[in-house]
């Protein structure tokens, strides 16, 4: 049997193990996976521990995400996109990689079960904090008509701006500079869900058929998803699928099997 887990603070919420143990037992894989709560002096050792003693693979959490990219010797081109990791394992040469699987996850849970286009759609990305470099790489990769980025200040933004600039125009702007512009795709990235807050924008900015996705989830709607469809958004989504996108792209890579995801969001939500 093979042992993964996922490790944060806190981290005894996480849904990770039943997405796991839904993803083994649909793809007929004998694996342990476990959530750990990992203090932050003790991270560095945790995980050199964690592979010495024949983990297979780890899932990172907040508020780690930075400091186990710094750890890995070897780094994926998504993972040095968002100069984060949310997935370890060793390599052939048993060198400790760092991959990112988040962006690809919000894509595939817009793009695959939603429907929702991004290609030649007006995106709004609101926030510049870890979420949204997490998001960006594949966001881009899909060719959005624009995208902006807005925050409540200039400096993270302008920096997310220039380190992707090569694949994409980007375009930020504070919240209170947003009047008269209109979005096919609106992206909450901020943790302002936490506090049950949204971000100050306004409904004139929703174009005709916009979608808004809030990149958290909660037992029930989040705050944003509850602004959005009081805003007249077509599509109000949650994290939900995000985060089963993540785990099952993260599972492939241990694993080398794609999961089916759809009964796996469906028996989450249900």
């Amino acid at each position: 049997m093979s042992r993964y887990a996922v490790i944060g603070k806190p981290v005894g919420h996480s849904k990770s193990p039943l997405i796991h143990r839904l993803f083994a037992e649909q793809t007929g894989q004998d694996v342990q996976y476990e959530a750990i709560e990992v203090e932050l002096e003790a991270l560095t050792i945790f995980v050199k521990q964690f592979f010495e003693n024949g983990g297979a693979g780890l899932n990172v959490t907040l508020p780690y995400k930075e400091q186990v990219y710094a750890l890995a010797q070897s780094r994926s081109n998504r993972a040095q996109q968002a100069q984060a990791a949310n997935t370890l394992f060793l390599d052939t040469d048993g060198n400790l990689t760092a991959d990112n699987t988040d962006g690809i996850g919000l894509v595939r849970d817009l793009r695959d079960n939603n429907r929702v286009e991004i290609r030649d759609r007006r995106v709004l990305l609101l926030g510049a904090g870890g979420a949204a470099r997490g998001a960006l790489g594949a966001l881009l990769a899909e060719a959005p008509a624009s995208l902006v980025i807005a925050n409540r200040t200039m400096g993270k933004a302008e920096q997310l701006q220039q380190e992707f600039r090569s694949l994409h125009p980007i375009e930020v702007r504070e919240f209170a500079e947003l009047s008269g512009m209109h979005f096919d795709l609106i992206i909450n990235a901020t943790s302002m869900g936490i506090h049950n807050e949204v971000p100050p924008i306004s409904a004139t900015l929703l174009a005709t058929t916009c979608c808004c996705y809030d990149m958290m989830y909660s037992h029930g709607k989040t705050a944003f998803v509850e602004w959005a469809e009081q805003a007249g958004a077509t599509q109000a989504l949650d994290g939900i699928g995000m985060l089963v996108e993540q785990a099952a792209e993260a599972f492939a890579i241990w694993r080398g099997v794609h999961p089916e995801t759809a009964s796996v969001i469906a028996q989450l939500r249900g």
